[in-house]
């Protein structure tokens, strides 16, 4: 990728978690490429065949301003790590009147995220795996955990346990957690560490059962999360001692949540 960034599309987004859309919806940017390269991944379009167009940094304050003149409750910056000195220009620094929301995969550096200390309001991060198994197989990291544990701490660092305000986020971390067909272990990993590390009214924790089996998915992909896996999986939770945060029902798990990526809004 250059430096400049590539933007697949633009939209009022009103499917990510409620404290982020409000009643209009989330002003989603949605950034090609992506350092992972996730074989469940339903952005596959952007990223892994890198669908998008270049465009300069004036223009993607435009679009953020566009955004929010439409109505935007936050400004969602999709997969944005890679393009994140060129985010932080656009930027600028003068205070934005909505939150700002670094959407990721939480394997990035922390060196990265300490440069956006005093940006980004709202980290909203995917801790995929807690073991190196699942994350070599399905994403090619298994050093996955070994950046995404410090990179989640050092959100926090920054933001402070999260502030709501009439039902909307106005600062903190939102941990995600999508599951996986058959990976029952892994997700239990996963809330076992975000227990460990975090005291209730520090973060808020999602738990994900919208994995939708992508076009020539096999083995374990190739099935939605059970209504079983996804029952133990809040039963665990429960017992963990997280009590913040949001679960979704079955019918998340569809085509129909996944954004129709036509470069609209660039």
């Amino acid at each position: 990728m250059p430096y400049l960034p590539v933007v697949g599309k633009a939209m009022i987004h009103k499917w990510e978690e409620p404290c982020l859309t409000g009643e209009s919806g989330a002003g989603a940017v949605f950034f090609s490429g992506c350092n992972l390269r996730c074989r469940f991944c339903q952005n596959g379009i952007l990223s892994h065949d890198n669908f998008g167009k270049m465009i300069s940094i004036e223009r993607l304050r435009e679009i953020f301003w566009d955004l929010i003149n439409q109505g935007a409750a936050c400004l969602d910056l999709v997969t944005p790590s890679h393009f994140a000195p060129a985010i932080l220009e656009a930027l600028g620094d003068d205070p934005w009147p909505v939150p700002i929301v670094w959407n990721s995969g939480a394997y990035e550096k922390t060196e990265t995220l300490k440069n956006l200390n005093g940006h980004i309001d709202i980290y909203l991060p995917d801790l995929k795996y807690a073991l190196p198994e699942p994350a070599e197989y399905y994403s090619g990291a298994p050093d996955y955990f070994q950046y995404a544990a410090p990179a989640i701490l050092e959100m926090f660092r920054q933001t402070g346990p999260y502030q709501i305000k009439n039902g909307k986020l106005l600062s903190g971390v939102i941990i995600r957690h999508l599951m996986l067909p058959g990976e029952m272990e892994n997700t239990r990993r996963v809330i076992d560490w975000v227990s460990r590390n975090f005291k209730p009214g520090d973060i808020l924790f999602s738990l994900l059962r919208q994995y939708t089996p992508q076009s020539g998915a096999a083995g374990k992909l190739a099935r939605e999360i059970t209504g079983a896996e996804y029952k133990s999986a809040l039963a665990y939770l429960r017992n963990s001692g997280i009590v913040n945060g949001y679960t979704q029902e079955r019918e998340s798990a569809g085509q129909i949540y996944t954004p129709d990526f036509d470069l609209s809004g660039v």
